[in-house]
């Protein structure tokens, strides 16, 4: 008999024949339950572990870790995109370039956001802005509840919200949609990296650093009740990227995402690589990134973060952390 397990997925088409059955993981029935807001899951998984396996942000699940939330993630990040992109501004700002933004305030959902940390992170090591010296205006509680932000981080005043705050000044700049001030403004406002089409996939060529975006992870006592999970899990994501990505190559994925992963492709090779090696710049990357803004003490070694059944006994990832 199948033993069952509780899933949460985003949309992504690379997890589309999961979703469906057209590929299973033996021995397994996946429980696929529906959320508003993957946000709320994430907040959830690592308070709570009310799932089996969930998709979490990966700055979250650095920050639970540290904090110790009793889950282990698995080297499948879920979405792929270059954060240059995404930090916005007014047109008549009189911000000009990044280092402009030291000592203003810049709304973002919560301090902890990993497109937000992916963004701060080019801003620190490309453009030699100082986080510290920006006021970090936040609308959200952090998914961590035992995290006490820096002091250069404050709430939105009550009643506030960050898209009123930059509509009428309180701001000087933002995220863009979930991440920080929403869409509807999107249209009067501009990037602060003016040319990061022309960045990024330089400093990709350069750094090796593809940011990715959701891993997926685990309860430790699952793991431990089924040491085989890691490695089935991990085969079977695999197989539903496959299929999907043959799916986007051939032309018969057309969403505005399939296009995007296409034209990624000609740049990264695989839009979507999973497991550790294949992602260890990225991993560490955003370990530093996320020990620089004070998310985490120190950056772990990636290997103990992040552990790939493939290379890992099946008994140790049972009981890694």
């Amino acid at each position: 008999m199948a033993q069952k397990f509780s899933i949460v997925l985003g949309a992504h088409g690379q997890v589309e024949d999961l979703r469906s059955g057209l590929v299973g993981v033996p021995g397994v029935e996946l429980e696929f339950v529906q959320v508003k807001r993957m946000p709320d899951a994430y907040r959830d998984m690592v308070r709570t572990q009310p799932y089996c396996i969930s998709e979490l942000a990966p700055t979250t699940y650095l920050m639970a870790l540290a904090a110790g939330a009793p889950l282990t993630a698995l080297p499948l990040p879920m979405t792929r995109r270059f954060r240059h992109r995404g930090l916005l501004k007014p047109r008549e700002s009189p911000i000009r370039t990044p280092k402009d933004l030291e000592g203003r305030k810049v709304g973002v959902r919560s301090y902890s956001v990993t497109a937000s940390v992916w963004t701060r992170g080019v801003l620190v090591e490309e453009f030699g802005v100082d986080p510290d010296r920006v006021t970090w205006v936040t609308e959200e509680d952090e998914n961590v509840t035992s995290y006490v932000p820096p002091r250069n981080v404050q709430r939105v005043p009550a009643g506030q919200t960050l898209a009123a705050m930059m509509a009428n000044g309180g701001i000087d700049a933002g995220f863009a949609g979930l991440a920080g001030v929403g869409a509807e403004l999107e249209s009067q406002l501009v990037e602060v990296i003016d040319d990061a089409a022309r960045r990024e996939p330089d400093w990709f060529r350069r750094t090796g650093i593809y940011p990715l975006h959701g891993v997926i992870a685990v309860r430790n006592d699952v793991l431990r009740e089924h040491p085989e999970l890691g490695m089935k899990l991990f085969e079977a994501f695999s197989q539903a990227k496959r299929n999907y990505l043959q799916r986007v190559d051939s032309g018969a994925a057309t969403g505005a995402e399939d296009l995007r992963y296409r034209k990624l492709a000609e740049l990264v090779g695989d839009p979507l690589p999973y497991g550790l090696d294949e992602n260890r710049k990225s991993f560490e990357a955003l370990a530093r990134f996320a020990a620089r803004l004070g998310l985490i003490s120190q950056a772990p070694p990636i290997e103990r973060l992040f552990p790939d059944p493939r290379s890992t006994g099946r008994a140790r990832l049972a009981a890694w952390h």
